[in-house]
């Protein structure tokens, strides 16, 4: 599982420029072997660490590295 989560932090900090916040399946690509269980699984430890966060536009959930992007400087937690 450590290696999912840097592999997952990796891609993100990789994306920080062009975008913030990623759907699921964005993260089901980079794990095409592994079942979506298991990347849901990582998913959620990275967030329980508070390295990585929810956001939520009711009826989408997107997954992103905790205060990046618009929507966090807007919300004062830069």
């Amino acid at each position: 599982m450590e290696s999912g989560k840097v592999e997952i932090l990796k891609f993100l900090e990789e994306k920080t420029g062009s975008k913030s916040k990623f759907y699921f399946n964005d993260f089901t690509k980079l794990f095409p072997d592994a079942k979506a269980r298991e990347v849901k699984k990582i998913l959620t430890e990275l967030v329980k660490e508070e390295k990585m966060e929810y956001w939520s536009s009711g009826s989408t959930t997107l997954y992103g590295l905790k205060g990046a992007g618009k929507q966090a400087h807007g919300e004062g937690e830069d």
